[in-house]
């Protein structure tokens, strides 16, 4: 795993964990929950690898790593407004442009796994990227802190792929996934869990969860392989 550190175009600087691989098949970003950290996503990240996936998982800024903005002003979700964990999405595009130039992958190759507000985050970086072959999102929401998911939904194209997973105790998500897929003109896959918790937490519970996720990956970024 490599430590890199990315900038964005309003001068705050993004930590990732890098994990490449060789010849890589695609390319995963993955987007954490509030309060959680990019190391949320490493269990995921070590079996994207053995499907031969690069994949960069993203502390946003004012989480774990990424507190550096501006003129070294020092960043704290704690203290943002709403408008604030909007600001989010230029580190999902600076994330982008830099997984894109490492691997010297295009769109077509790149695939999101979001979880809660970061789930949110990627619905609406794929949406606004129509070659992106596909979204995971675990936990989602209708809206996070501003950031609507039913837009960006209703965006994606039919040729995307959109995975949507939640538990049924964890009741705004469960409906929310439920309200999206209906909106949804891409090819919508619901799976509901029971007591599995939120966000990344749910793999803890679903031990077959991740596994599910990276052959769900491999089929969208490869349609001539058999649905697993």
């Amino acid at each position: 795993m490599e430590r890199v550190v990315i900038p964005t175009e309003d001068g705050v600087e993004i930590v990732g964990a890098w994990l490449p691989v060789t010849a890589p098949r695609g390319v995963a970003l993955l987007l954490h929950m509030m309060p959680a950290t990019k190391e949320s996503f490493l269990p995921l990240q070590k079996q994207l690898a053995d499907a031969q996936i690069a994949s960069l998982a993203i502390d946003l800024r004012g989480h774990g790593e990424s507190t550096k903005g501006r003129e070294g002003v020092r960043l704290g979700y704690q203290d943002f407004a709403d408008s604030g964990h909007q600001e989010s999405a230029r580190d999902v595009a600076a994330a982008a442009a830099w997984v894109l130039k490492q691997t010297g992958l295009h769109h077509d190759h790149l695939v999101f796994c979001g979880a809660s507000i970061g789930a949110n985050l990627a619905l609406a970086y794929t949406a606004a990227h129509p070659d992106i072959p596909a979204v995971a999102t675990l936990s989602p929401g209708l809206i996070y802190r501003g950031i609507a998911a039913t837009p960006a939904v209703t965006s994606l194209l039919r040729s995307q792929n959109l995975l949507l997973i939640a538990s049924e105790e964890d009741a705004y998500s469960a409906d929310s996934i439920e309200k999206l897929a209906e909106r949804c003109l891409a090819k919508a896959k619901v799976i509901r869990l029971q007591d599995a918790g939120h966000g990344t937490a749910m793999w803890e519970k679903e031990s077959g969860l991740i596994q599910t996720i990276v052959d769900w990956f491999v089929v969208a970024l490869f349609p001539s392989h058999p649905s697993p």
